[in-house]
């Protein structure tokens, strides 16, 4: 009867033991998740807008160097990247623990960012650093293209962070080349035609990206992928009228992804206003960039709703990616516009 009294103590006390590890293990997963939770709130962040000439005149003063031209888009676009990983909770994009795995926001925006910056440096790299079309490319440019088009959810080997901003130190020194008059071989050329090639991409980015927040309500639309050529053909037969839905689960990826995009456009395009601003005038188109800049400013204004609301027509709740929509579409019948202006002698 004593030893059968020894064995049930001594499970007991292992017993106690387990609850006590256990009770400790709980209370450590649930602190994590709640510091998680806390950090995930911190980090759902969209760094608002900057003063971009105010930024360059500082930049320029603080390294001795004067503004010439290409200076104050130069020194923007490597402000949009430094945004983009040290804004707070750094870069979430190829985040693999909590609280930046559970997030989507915050990384749909920041490849809006990305994609803004990418299309600009290939602008860089082929029109705005180079005379003609036979001339070379900027060896530091060159390389600086491919780093920013690395895959951006590499967490490691390398992790997207360490080649993003190898390519802002190769921007860094181009910038500093083409501040120093004794380094001729570094140049930005303000012209007509480089300005309207990379505004033929920015109208394109934003004419797919008002069809994805248009299509958050759905919509039945005619094919006129071949229209006004009766000659054109495609690889495969496609329905005449076709329904577009964007799905429910990434109508607010559609939305901050937009808002990435008109961030970084709003800044590059002001850049652009100060370093065109002479072929700008000479064509009389200054004031249409500047409208186009205030279509883009409203994009960012301050999101009051918990969620991204999906309203129909004119019904009682409101629609976001509609309203969105809109903005994007008006600075694209304004870009549209722009560039035709620019083609004129």
């Amino acid at each position: 009867m004593a030893e059968l009294w020894q064995r049930l103590e001594g499970m007991g006390a292992s017993g106690s033991r387990f609850g006590t590890a256990g009770r400790l293990a709980l209370a450590l997963i649930g602190g994590y998740l709640l510091i998680s939770l806390l950090l995930g709130w911190w980090w759902d962040y969209e760094p608002r807008p900057f003063a971009v000439r105010e930024h360059a005149a500082a930049h320029a003063d603080s390294h001795g160097r004067s503004l010439v031209i290409g200076y104050t888009t130069t020194v923007t676009l490597i402000r949009l990247a430094d945004t983009l990983l040290d804004k707070r909770g750094g870069y979430l994009s190829n985040d693999v623990f909590p609280p930046g795995v559970w997030m989507d926001n915050v990384p749909n925006w920041e490849f809006g960012v990305l994609t803004q910056i990418r299309d600009a440096t290939r602008a860089f790299r082929i029109d705005f650093s180079r005379s003609q079309s036979q001339s070379s490319e900027d060896p530091d440019l060159s390389v600086a293209e491919g780093k920013f088009f690395f895959d951006n959810s590499s967490w490691a080997f390398p992790q997207s962070e360490s080649e993003y901003r190898a390519g802002i130190r190769l921007y860094e020194r181009y910038l500093e080349r083409l501040a120093d008059p004794t380094q001729a071989n570094a140049q930005f050329y303000a012209r007509a035609d480089n300005l309207q090639q990379w505004l033929q991409g920015v109208e394109t980015r934003l004419g797919s990206l008002s069809q994805r927040l248009s299509a958050s309500v759905g919509k039945r639309q005619l094919n006129v992928d071949l229209a006004g050529d009766p000659a054109a053909r495609r690889s495969t037969d496609v329905a005449g009228d076709v329904d577009y839905q964007t799905s429910w689960f990434e109508i607010d990826d559609v939305f901050y992804e937009a808002r990435g995009h008109t961030w970084a456009l709003l800044h590059l395009l002001q850049a652009m206003e100060h370093d065109f601003g002479d072929v700008l005038d000479r064509k009389g188109a200054r004031v249409s960039l500047q409208q186009i800049i205030r279509e883009l400013e409203p994009t960012q204004s301050a999101l009051w709703s918990p969620v991204i609301l999906n309203g129909g027509g004119f019904g009682f709740l409101a629609n976001h990616s509609l309203v969105m929509a809109s903005y994007v579409s008006r600075a694209n019948a304004g870009i549209s516009d722009l560039r035709r202006l620019l083609a004129q002698g």
